[in-house]
């Protein structure tokens, strides 16, 4: 699986994402095809090589004439679906707006489809959030991951006027990602940059295991004292386990507008895509609702799969990923025959070393409906009987 990491140590923006994609080898022909399908104002791409503090970087600005068009989503919604782009493409640039547009209805106090863009709905930021898209797509890119991302400080300039830093929408777009000060006096997470990373990445903290294949440099614009740039390195997942451990994905979301009925088809589901664990919380969201997390862990190949099915058939709007290391014991199944018939018995062995000597529940609770007796008792005459047969082994022991 190919993966990126996005390391945002001077933050990020949509020309710094274009930067290193263009950095890490997506076509600027392609690119300038695709975007042109854009029924845009004219503009053009100007690429260059920029040195920040000694390190190489691509920098990207849109040069277009001076538009004073104001848009709405649905504008922008009609120019990305009217394109010519991929299908994929167009769906990611338009969950990236409409994540930006949500940001802006909560800040404003205005419903979404009345939410006007001005900065964002310029098209240098059109051309930043459909080039991003394309540029995931043209690469091939499976999995996004970054680092946490820092925050400045201050005041901006802004359409409404002056406005903190972080800007308001980019504190609604990062909510439950995680971010740190950064001690600079001025804008470095944009909130085109910071929706663009929000609809990528699979999650947030170090770099996942993977063979590093090849890094890119996006260049800001920006004096920040320090080397003022975005790396994304690509490379290919690889499973890295401790002694006795593997590698594995937990993916969670909140629930709170659902059907209950449909938690049991769900988990089946997810079972079936190679889930090795499915489990729900009861949890209080929002305004006291209850709610329920719904986690699942997997492998990293089955991470797609399992994303899928929660998005398609869960009413939620959003997924957390995080890598968490697995420690399974060794374990097999014995039969053993009670006085009332047969039942498996599931034993757990670490380095040879009994853990836990377990009876098959379903095979226990068929034997006390089948014979109506109380199923503690075919548990424990079935547990009994297993460990019979395992103390006979050497060097066994529980």
């Amino acid at each position: 699986m190919k993966l990126a990491y996005f390391d945002c140590f001077s933050g990020i923006s949509g020309d710094m994402v274009l930067g290193a994609l263009i950095d890490l080898g997506l076509d600027e022909n392609e690119l300038n095809i695709a975007l042109s399908s854009i029924d845009l104002e004219e503009f053009r791409l100007d690429t260059r090589t920029v040195s920040s503090f000694g390190l190489r970087a691509t920098k990207v600005d849109v040069v277009v004439t001076e538009s004073t068009i104001v848009r709405t989503f649905n504008n922008i919604r009609d120019l990305i679906e009217n394109s010519d782009l991929p299908g994929v493409v167009k769906s990611k640039s338009l969950e990236i707006f409409m994540r930006i547009a949500r940001a802006e209805a909560v800040v404003h106090n205005k419903p979404v489809d009345q939410v006007h863009f001005h900065e964002v709905g310029a098209v240098d930021s059109i051309i930043d959030i459909a080039g991003a898209a394309f540029g995931m797509h043209y690469l091939e890119i499976d999995e996004v991951f970054s680092s946490p991302l820092p925050m400045g400080h201050g005041m901006i300039k802004s359409q409404h006027g002056s406005i903190p830093v972080p800007a308001p929408a980019v504190l609604e777009i990062l909510e439950d990602v995680p971010t740190y000060g950064r001690g600079v006096p001025t804008e470095i997470v944009t909130p085109t940059g910071a929706a663009i990373i929000k609809s990528f990445a699979a999650g947030f903290g170090p770099s996942p295991p993977m063979i590093l294949k090849r890094t890119g440099y996006g260049g800001g614009t920006k004096e920040l004292g320090f080397p003022n740039m975005l790396r994304v390195i690509l490379g290919e997942s690889i499973d890295l386990p401790a002694s006795g451990e593997e590698l594995a994905y937990q993916v969670s979301t909140n629930i709170d507008d659902m059907n209950p009925e449909f938690y049991e088809y769900v988990m089946k589901k997810l079972f079936e895509k190679g889930a090795h664990d499915v489990w729900l919380t009861p949890i209080h969201m929002k305004k006291t609702r209850p709610g329920t997390v719904v986690t699942v862990l997997c492998a990293p190949r089955d991470v797609s799969k399992i994303k899928d099915i929660l998005l398609q058939e869960t009413s939620t709007f959003g997924l957390r990923t995080s890598m968490v290391t697995k420690k399974a014991v060794e374990r097999e199944i014995i039969g053993v025959d009670t006085r009332w018939g047969p039942v498996g018995v599931k034993v757990g062995r670490v380095s040879n070393q009994i853990t836990n000597v377990s009876p098959e529940f379903a095979d226990c609770a068929r034997i006390a409906e089948e014979e109506d007796v109380p199923i503690k008792e075919v548990f424990k005459e079935a547990q009994l009987l297993a460990q019979e047969i395992l103390n006979k082994e050497p060097g066994n022991t529980k």
